[in-house]
């Protein structure tokens, strides 16, 4: 087969580095890829967005499946463009339809589809500019501290969390009246703020059954502790110690279950990744978000610890057949920690140079934000190396990750030497 995978961060570098293993997988194409990608894949420069140059991609080197890892091309529609075009309707698209999307593409969307289907979540209330005023009352009722959420995709960043009432309030003028997060701020919405320990659950499906796979927890904020500005992720560990056999089967019966029949109630077609954030508040779970894709860096450890072959599994997933896939998980803890540019989250530098890259021994070195440049790797975005690493325990399996980061470098490179800390 020949296979398409479309993005360029560190979970496509690991999606490219399970399906390279099946002996199914003649040949991967890369949309754009990153220099990791490029050592074990064709890397294409092309824009995911640019449905008309993925097509003629497809169509040029009679490419058999898509596989789609970031959001805004499902958002914007991908599965709905191959389903609706003649000549690539026989290809099979790894991702939900439009619809689907919608899920992570509106806050509100997906607020709504909890409540609807009795999944438990965080009280809530959506708001404009033109009702910016009742938001503020809003706030009013709530206790500290506030969560708001820009409605539509922000890269990530466009949950803020404050502890006082005026703050908020002055935060929502920001977000609906002076557009902080441009257009995906012109509707917030505003939530009950939910006191626990957060998770991921990550769920293969192809729109009637699912498979589980292993859970893991990422670490966001970008300083030690868990404070500083929120960042797409600067670590992560699978499988979550504090998520034991009676919190997974809670999940399953309370989250996952009524997600997939609320999609078939919906008659929304899903054949992709459903990430579910979670919360863990005493010893139930609770649904933050949802998102439509593999998480960054969760992928990262995720996919490492599936030891079936990924190109079959997708394959049931496009012909509707997952219930009859085997999905075979690794028993070992998996570490990532996320090397990064300085000044990240907020303004960084690109293009310095990455050493060390080659003495990296007993762990995988997933590309995030990097480039060839004459012949050199180097940085290419705020994320920019994961190292992930097996172990007995997560413990382990980070000490191995930080004894690799040591032999890395590049100018003003930053990492978090507190992952897993709260375990």
């Amino acid at each position: 087969m020949k296979i398409l995978l479309l993005g360029s961060g560190g979970r496509e570098h690991a999606l490219a580095w399970k399906i390279t293993q099946s002996p199914k997988c003649d040949m991967l194409f890369v949309a754009p890829g990153n220099a990791g990608t490029a050592t074990i894949a064709t890397n294409v420069a092309i824009n995911p967005n640019d449905f008309d140059a993925v097509k003629e991609l497809v169509l040029t080197e009679q490419i058999t499946m898509v596989v789609v890892g970031p959001e805004d091309p499902l958002v914007n529609g991908i599965y709905d463009f191959f389903k609706n075009d003649n000549e690539l309707a026989n290809i099979p698209v790894i991702g939900p339809s439009k619809h689907g999307a919608e899920l992570e593409g509106s806050k509100e969307v997906a607020k709504k589809f909890l409540v609807k289907n009795n999944i438990p979540t965080a009280a809530y209330d959506s708001f404009t500019k033109d009702t910016v005023e009742q938001g503020c009352k809003f706030l009013e009722t709530l206790q500290p501290p506030y969560v708001l959420k820009a409605d539509g995709l922000a890269a990530g960043k466009g949950v803020l969390i404050l502890q006082d009432l005026k703050e908020a309030q002055q935060e929502l003028k920001n977000m609906l009246v002076d557009a902080k997060f441009g257009d995906a701020s012109s509707k917030v919405v505003i939530e009950e703020f939910l006191d626990g320990i957060e998770l991921s659950c990550f769920v293969l499906t192809d729109g009637k059954s699912y498979k589980i796979l292993p859970m893991a927890k990422d670490y966001k904020r970008i300083g030690e502790g868990d404070t500083g500005l929120n960042t797409g992720g600067m670590g992560a560990v699978s499988p979550v110690p504090f998520a034991d056999e009676e919190f997974m089967q809670k999940i399953e019966e309370r989250v996952v279950k009524p997600t997939i029949a609320g999609l078939q109630d919906d008659a929304i077609e899903y054949k992709g990744f459903v990430f579910i954030g979670l919360i863990k508040v005493g010893n139930d779970p609770f649904v933050i978000e949802y998102n439509v894709r593999m998480g960054d860096p969760e992928t990262e450890v995720v996919i490492p610890r599936l030891k079936s072959d990924i190109v079959t599994l997708f394959e049931a997933v496009a012909q509707g057949k997952l219930d009859k896939a085997v999905l075979e998980i690794d028993e070992r803890s998996v570490a990532t920690i996320m090397l990064v540019s300085g000044g990240y989250p907020e303004g960084y530098e690109k293009g310095k140079a990455i050493t060390g890259l080659d003495a990296i021994d007993g762990s995988i070195a997933f590309h995030a934000g990097t480039k060839e440049d004459n012949g050199a790797v180097v940085t290419n975005g705020g994320r920019v190396i994961a190292v992930t690493s097996y172990g007995d325990n997560w413990d382990n399996a980070i000490k191995k990750s930080y004894q690799n980061i040591e032999k890395l470098h590049f100018d003003k490179m930053y990492y978090r030497k507190d992952i897993g800390f709260d375990l």
